[in-house]
């Protein structure tokens, strides 16, 4: 059950962030699940190397959605260039 957790809790990440950050964002399912898992592990690791929380610990769903906004600014940044 950890896997399928973790792929809820990263599409509920991904789509929050989505939402959140202004513009067209044209991915799929996979790419917004992908996003969300990637920014709860950007945040838990970009946290512990500021301090923000200690090893092993890790980011709650503010920072997730934090963690997956920044990948999805630098997403947009990537494939714009193309």
């Amino acid at each position: 059950m950890g896997i399928i957790g973790t792929i809820f809790i990263g599409l509920i990440v991904g789509l929050v962030a989505r939402f959140l950050k202004p513009g067209d964002d044209s991915m799929g399912w996979i790419m917004t699940i992908l996003l969300g898992i990637g920014g709860s592990i950007a945040a838990t690791y970009g946290g512990q190397a500021l301090g923000i929380y200690q090893a092993g610990e890790t980011a709650g769903f503010i920072g997730a959605v934090v963690g997956a906004i920044i990948l999805l600014v630098i997403f947009g940044m990537i494939t714009k260039k193309r």
